[in-house]
């Protein structure tokens, strides 16, 4: 029984952490709306199940990032409230990590939906007489 609680109030503080990074942080919400438009285009093209799963990772890997910026930061200011260059460098390496994340999403984005939208356009091209 207590190793369930445990779980449940792990999980309780796990969800409310996301609550909070979404309802707090404007680049967690643009990452999500990013990642709902993503998600709906791969099922609109039928993207196969592997590629898929790629596209979910590179999700995954941005909200984390975010995340964990989120919580730099946070701890960063809880810490000072004044400019301190060591306060800086650690709010512009997580900052960084997300922009890395999402630039690696992007080239996930790129080889995935590629060749999808290559058939997708020749299909339509095809379908009101233009290209063979």
């Amino acid at each position: 029984m207590m190793a369930r609680d445990n779980f449940r109030n792990s999980l309780g503080y796990a969800l409310s952490g996301l609550v909070y990074a979404l309802r707090t942080q404007p680049n967690m919400r643009f990452h999500f709306g990013a990642a709902l438009v993503v998600v709906a285009l791969a099922l609109l093209l039928g993207v196969g199940v592997r590629d898929f799963v790629f596209i979910l990772f590179a999700i995954a890997l941005v909200v984390i990032a975010e995340m964990f910026n989120t919580a730099v930061e946070t701890v960063v200011n809880l810490y000072t409230d004044k400019y301190h260059p060591l306060a800086r460098v650690a709010k512009d390496v997580a900052a960084g990590a997300v922009l890395l994340a999402a630039l690696n999403s992007m080239v996930v984005g790129l080889l995935v939906f590629y060749p999808y939208l290559h058939a997708f356009v020749r299909y339509w091209a095809r379908s009101l007489g233009g290209v063979n």
